[in-house]
């Protein structure tokens, strides 16, 4: 039978790149992954997952209304699906959830999701409660904060380091907007410290790829 998978971690774990890693896994013995990612997020246009290290994909956007269930029926009826999987899962709403453990209990295709478990209050996101508490297997990805514990908190920060501590739950954006840190230091941020952001890891190296890989 197949499971409900939900990968999640802080920003910059390495989400997108573990998924479209598994995606290629599929399609290198010949079958055939269908990628979702909510509209909402238009960082790369829309459609679109891309990963910190450079690897990218087309992926079929999905609506804040969208019945996830339908749309994957009617790409399987049209041409058998082995593995859905869904980036930026935390921006799905709790019915969708719901409609992939449908995908998943029904037509008994394996669904792995990947997304952040908590906002920039330390709050859980609806699509990854949902997660959370409905998926068959959980799994943490890790990265590190600037102190090299492990990063389990999301910072929203302007353009000067200064955690931001009111606003909308979901905005959209990258490394500009957002620092992984552990706990500890997310609180004193929020109480006021101010961060200093991190050079892009083009700036550092010379290109794209970043100097060393997750730490524990």
């Amino acid at each position: 039978m197949a499971k409900v998978y939900f990968y999640y971690a802080a920003m910059n774990a390495g989400k997108s790149t573990v998924l479209l890693q598994s995606s290629y896994n599929y399609r290198e013995r010949g079958m055939r992954t269908l990628l979702l990612t909510p509209s909402i997020d238009t960082r790369y246009g829309t459609g679109r997952i891309e990963s910190r290290i450079g690897l990218r994909s087309s992926a079929l956007p999905v609506s804040a209304g969208e019945n996830i269930l339908l749309r994957v029926q009617h790409e399987h009826h049209a041409n058998s699906i082995a593995c859905v999987l869904v980036d930026e899962a935390q921006f799905l709403s709790e019915e969708q959830v719901w409609q992939l453990t449908e995908v998943a209990d029904t037509l008994d295709i394996p669904v792995l999701c990947y997304g952040l478990r908590t906002d920039f209050k330390g709050k859980l996101f609806p699509g990854s409660a949902a997660l959370l508490a409905l998926a068959d297997d959980l799994t943490e990805l890790k990265t590190i904060c600037q102190c090299g514990r492990k990063a389990t908190m999301n910072l929203r920060v302007d353009r000067h380091g200064k955690a931001i501590q009111e606003g909308a739950q979901v905005e959209v954006g990258g490394n500009d907007r957002y620092v992984a840190m552990c706990r500890r230091h997310f609180k004193e941020a929020r109480a006021g410290h101010i961060i200093a952001l991190p050079p892009s890891p083009t700036a550092q190296t010379g290109h794209p790829f970043p100097p060393s890989g997750p730490g524990p």
